[in-house]
């Protein structure tokens, strides 16, 4: 059992997950917003073993040394990589300090926002379409940027409907080349599709000016990433373009605010991985980092 558990801000957990987490520590300290600087992140962690963190705040060395009674750190968000995470996780491991993560609790609700936007535009339920006539899903030429769980799930779902998908990524996905989908070099992905899903690790940034001219207009692209997949300065000049459009659920994904406004740039200012059923799924797999931990250290314990 931790001493100390400290929620640092609010993280996503429903009631039934923070009420669960008094039964993994003697003591639980929430607090009800995101600290403002460094000092008062110390302040508040205190003496705590145990810290629980969303992605708003970064948690640095400095911050680390601090707290020294710290041993345990649930990032209560998604964990790609360790150059992608708001926890400094190098720094913990020289200190002793385990950091988890978690993945695949707002998946779901990302394919959903996708076919919702995407079905809204093509045939002009809100707004003028894409093309004068409406257009259905069926072979439509989508390319997915990153090839994870986001972008599998997006091609499933769009290769539901009859879309034609082809996909790009650091490595091959064979798996997903059996379902039918087609590995391309990123220039021509860029070049010969209509619509272009960024589904990338955070800070992972693969758009830049180059190619965005490769892309072209008359396009599409959505952004479903923590943060911005591309350079935001070029994605300015490629909106320059006539007929292209931009859509991403939060202002994170945008990595400009000023195209907040701009006419063809849909911008939800939400999460679209938000859903009570996403938030029920990161808590459990909150609590269950946090029991693995304890468990973890009560075996090696037993063995000594």
């Amino acid at each position: 059992m931790f001493k100390k558990c400290v929620i640092l801000e609010p993280v996503g957990m429903n009631e039934n997950a923070r009420l669960r987490v008094n039964d993994l520590a003697e003591t639980v300290i929430e607090y009800p917003d995101s600290p403002g600087d460094e000092d008062e992140i110390i302040r508040r962690i205190g003496d705590a073993d145990c810290l629980l963190v969303s992605w708003k705040t970064n948690i640095g060395a400095s911050v680390l040394k601090a707290c020294r009674q710290l041993r345990y750190i649930g990032m209560c968000c998604s964990l790609y990589s360790e150059a992608s995470a708001n926890v400094d996780i190098a720094a913990a491991r020289e200190l002793g300090i385990t950091v988890t993560g978690i993945r695949d609790y707002g998946d779901e609700g990302v394919v959903e926002y996708v076919l919702y936007e995407l079905i809204g535009f093509l045939n002009g339920y809100r707004q003028p379409s894409f093309r004068p006539i409406p257009l259905e899903l069926t072979d439509l030429k989508v390319g997915i940027l990153g090839m994870g769980t986001t972008g599998q799930i997006i091609a499933r779902g769009l290769m539901h409907f009859g879309s034609k998908i082809q996909y790009y990524s650091r490595t091959r996905k064979p798996e997903q080349e059996a379902q039918g989908m087609v590995y391309q070099p990123l220039d021509s992905l860029l070049e010969h599709n209509d619509v272009i899903c960024e589904c990338l690790n955070k800070n992972a940034i693969v758009m830049g000016w180059e190619q965005f001219q490769r892309l072209g207009d008359h396009k599409i692209v959505f952004n479903t990433s923590i943060g911005p997949g591309h350079d935001p300065e070029a994605l300015k000049q490629w909106l320059a373009l006539p007929d292209t459009h931009f859509f991403c659920d939060s202002e994170r994904a945008l990595g400009d605010l000023t195209l907040l406004d701009h006419p063809r740039v849909r911008c939800l200012r939400t999460s679209a991985g938000n859903s009570v059923q996403c938030i029920e799924r990161l808590g459990q797999k909150v609590l269950a980092n946090m029991e693995n931990f304890l468990q973890a250290q009560s075996d090696e314990h037993s063995v000594q």
